[in-house]
């Protein structure tokens, strides 16, 4: 793969950062617009890149009212399943669009076509695909998804499943996880600069309050994840998309307030 020694980086745009989680099915296209122009002046720095996203008020409403995350857990699972997929399809169309339009060589992946899980954790992925877009100079873009589940079903695999994943078999730099806040938040409001499995346990609570109506867990599975991810050497980035240059600077390798978790 083109760039591999120096690994990945992966980019999730938060759902409530490119949505208004207020309105269904509503894009914050202004945002998503100067995010997608953030990301190519930063390109070169950045490659070889992936970016993620989350569905936000597109398959996080659909997918709470069907329980998909549950799995085929009633009579209407299955129209569950294919509506959710296509809510978050639809946003994903919109985030490569928004890319494309600022030169960003963006193609969709969705998970759902070569994604399976076993009760809600991926096991396999077909990335030769990926692997061919990277090698090409292009930018994968995968989102969260409906994938088939050897236990329950279906799941919701999560971009930091995704992630994951994607840690398991390519050689990854570093996680940026862009949302609408500084970083991780104590209860009162003050900004955590620097993260650790050690610190974990005693912010665990403070974190649980922070999901919303996300299905996958919010704030607490994000830093979870990025913990998890560090254990492999992988430093993570939590920040806030909604300051104007904020991800083109941490693309860039500069210091950014945020929450570094090592």
């Amino acid at each position: 793969m083109s760039g591999e020694p120096d690994g990945l980086t992966l980019v999730k745009l938060g759902g409530s950062l490119i949505t208004d989680k207020r309105q269904p099915y509503t894009p914050r296209s202004d945002v998503l617009a100067r995010l997608a122009i953030e990301i190519r002046e930063a390109l070169e720095a950045a490659r070889p890149l992936v970016i993620g996203h989350g569905s936000g008020s597109f398959g996080h409403v659909a997918a709470a009212r069907y329980r998909t995350h549950e799995g085929l857990v009633g009579p209407d699972s299955v129209r569950g399943w294919a509506e959710v997929h296509d809510a978050a399809a639809r946003l994903n169309r919109l985030v490569v669009r928004a890319l494309l339009e600022a030169d960003v060589p963006a193609v969709s992946v969705p998970p759902s076509a070569g994604c399976v899980a076993v009760n809600r954790r991926i096991t396999r992925w077909e990335l030769a695909p990926l692997r061919c877009l990277l090698d090409a100079g292009l930018v994968p873009v995968p989102y969260g998804d409906v994938v088939a589940d050897g236990a329950q079903g279906c799941a919701i695999a999560a971009t930091e499943e995704l992630f994951w994943y994607l840690s398991t078999t390519f050689p990854v730099r570093r996680v940026l996880m862009v949302g609408r806040v500084d970083g991780v938040l104590r209860g009162n409001g003050e900004l955590v600069g620097e993260l650790t499995a050690a610190d974990f346990e005693g912010l665990k609570e403070e974190l649980k309050g922070a999901a919303g109506v996300d299905v996958t867990g919010g704030m607490l599975q994000k830093v979870e994840y990025l913990l998890a991810l560090a254990t492999r050497g992988v430093p993570g980035l939590i920040l806030n998309g909604d300051v104007p240059g904020r991800l083109r600077q941490a693309l860039e390798g500069e210091a950014v307030v945020g929450t570094v978790i090592r």
